[in-house]
């Protein structure tokens, strides 16, 4: 019996995991010619939760959209294109909320991870609503910087909990990520 209820709580917590996230938008930062790009793109189809890529070579993005019911992992796609020889400039993604309260530095659930929201206003969010990671290797130093002046949670420099991370903020992860709106 308790094998049982185990057994259907991660069932659902991987259902409802891996269905909130639907797209990213990445820039990659270092490309300098088609082969770059190519390469960056061909390190990302690798990814086994990305269904399909679209890019916009002039400003060097590209759009992954996610395999429906697939688990994402936002470092893996880090690695991917520092894999390729790149870093990453910027990383959107577009997630799907249903209700989901947030505030500024604070940490929540979300889609088997854990966020933990910078410079943001106390609201819900409901529906598609893009945020931005703003963790070191996301983003530019002069940007991690600016997002670091606005939180004394030690997990912003480190990416995981600290002891300073509020217990019982619904944490699902030990990584924590950085995100804004």
């Amino acid at each position: 019996m308790k094998f049982l209820l185990i057994a259907i709580a991660l069932i659902g917590t991987q259902f409802t995991a891996s269905a909130q996230y639907k797209k990213a938008s990445l820039q990659a930062a270092g490309l300098t010619c088609a082969m770059c790009s190519n390469a960056t793109f061909k390190a990302l189809k690798t990814l086994p939760f990305v269904d399909k890529i679209d890019t916009d070579l002039n400003n060097t993005t590209f759009v992954l959209h996610f395999k429906p019911n697939a688990a994402v992992n936002l470092d893996q796609i880090r690695s991917k294109v520092e894999g390729a020889g790149f870093s990453v400039a910027k990383l959107t993604v577009t997630a799907n909320f249903d209700k989901t309260k947030v505030e500024n530095d604070a940490h929540i659930a979300f889609g088997g991870q854990t966020l933990h929201f910078l410079d943001v206003k106390p609201q819900v969010l409901q529906g598609e609503r893009d945020i931005t990671v703003v963790d070191k290797d996301f983003v530019s130093a002069k940007t991690f910087k600016k997002y670091k002046a606005q939180t004394q949670m030690a997990c912003y420099e480190t990416g995981t909990m600290a002891a300073c991370c509020k217990p019982g903020s619904g944490t699902a992860s030990k990584r924590v990520y950085h995100v804004t709106i």
